[in-house]
C-alpha cells in the first residue's frame, strides 16, 4: 500500500493539552500538503483553523473528550458549538460507565442526539476499546449500527491503550455495512497503518504518519 493511499485516510491529529496555535497551524499545513482526510484538533481551535483552511481541508474535533462522562445535553451543546465554528466532522466519546451498567437504551439515545445535532455532517463514535470486554464491543457495534452514526472509532489515545488489529477485525465482523471504522491511538508505523486499512479501517486517527512520511522525504526515500 503506497503512502499516498494511507495519507488520504488520515485524520491528522493534535489533541495534547499543551497544543498551541503555532502547532495547530503546522498540523493544518501538513494535512493539506500531504492530502489527509481531515485535521482533528481541540474544539477551542476549530474556528481559527476553519478560517485558516477555508475549503482546503475539513476540520474535525472531539466531543466529551476524553472521558465521555459529560451529560448528553453538554455533548450536544459542544457539537453544535463546534459546527457553528466550522467543524465538518465530530468524534464523540460514549459514556463508558453506561456500558458497564448496561444502559444500552441511554447509549443509543445519546448517539442519536449527537447525530441529530450534526445534521448531515460526519459523526464518529469513540467506544474506548481498551476499557471494554469483547462482548461489550460487539454490543456497541450493534448500537452504533442502529444509531445512524457514520463511524465507530476504537480509541481516544488518552486511555490505557489504542487501536489493535483484533479490535478492528472485530468491528468489521460486527458493524452494519453502512458503518465505517476509524482506528486511532498507537498507530506508530506505516506498516501499522496499512495493516489497519487492510483489516477494514476507513480512517486512521494519528499524529505520527505524516511525520514518518516527512522523515522519509527528508532522508531522500
Amino acid at each position: 500500500m503506497d503512502n499516498k493511499t494511507i495519507l488520504a485516510t488520515v485524520d491528522h491529529t493534535l489533541l495534547t493539552q499543551t497544543a498551541t496555535w503555532a502547532e495547530i497551524k503546522q498540523i493544518c499545513d501538513d494535512g493539506v500538503a500531504y492530502g489527509c482526510a481531515s485535521v482533528c484538533i481541540p474544539a477551542s481551535y476549530v474556528k481559527q483553523a476553519a478560517e485558516y483552511l477555508g475549503d482546503k481541508l475539513p476540520v474535525c474535533t472531539v466531543i466529551g473528550f476524553p472521558n465521555g462522562y459529560s451529560t448528553t445535553a453538554v455533548k450536544v451543546f459542544e457539537a453544535k458549538d463546534a459546527i457553528d465554528n466550522g467543524a465538518k466532522e465530530i468524534d464523540m466519546v460514549i459514556n463508558i460507565g453506561w456500558v458497564k451498567d448496561e444502559r444500552w437504551d441511554d447509549l443509543l439515545a445519546e448517539i442519536k442526539a449527537l447525530k441529530a445535532a450534526c445534521g448531515g455532517l460526519v459523526l464518529k463514535v469513540i467506544i474506548e476499546t481498551c476499557l471494554l470486554t469483547d462482548e461489550e464491543k460487539v454490543k456497541l457495534c450493534q448500537i452504533v449500527s442502529e444509531s445512524g452514526a457514520d463511524y465507530i472509532k476504537t480509541s481516544t489515545g488518552f486511555s490505557t491503550a489504542g487501536a489493535t488489529r483484533e479490535d478492528v477485525a472485530l468491528f468489521k465482523a460486527n458493524v452494519a455495512s453502512h458503518v465505517k471504522i476509524k482506528a486511532a491511538g498507537g498507530i506508530a508505523s506505516l506498516q501499522d497503518a496499512a495493516d489497519f486499512l487492510n483489516l477494514g479501517a476507513n480512517r486512521l486517527g494519528t499524529s505520527r504518519i505524516v511525520k514518518l512520511v516527512k522523515g522519509q522525504e527528508a532522508q531522500g526515500y
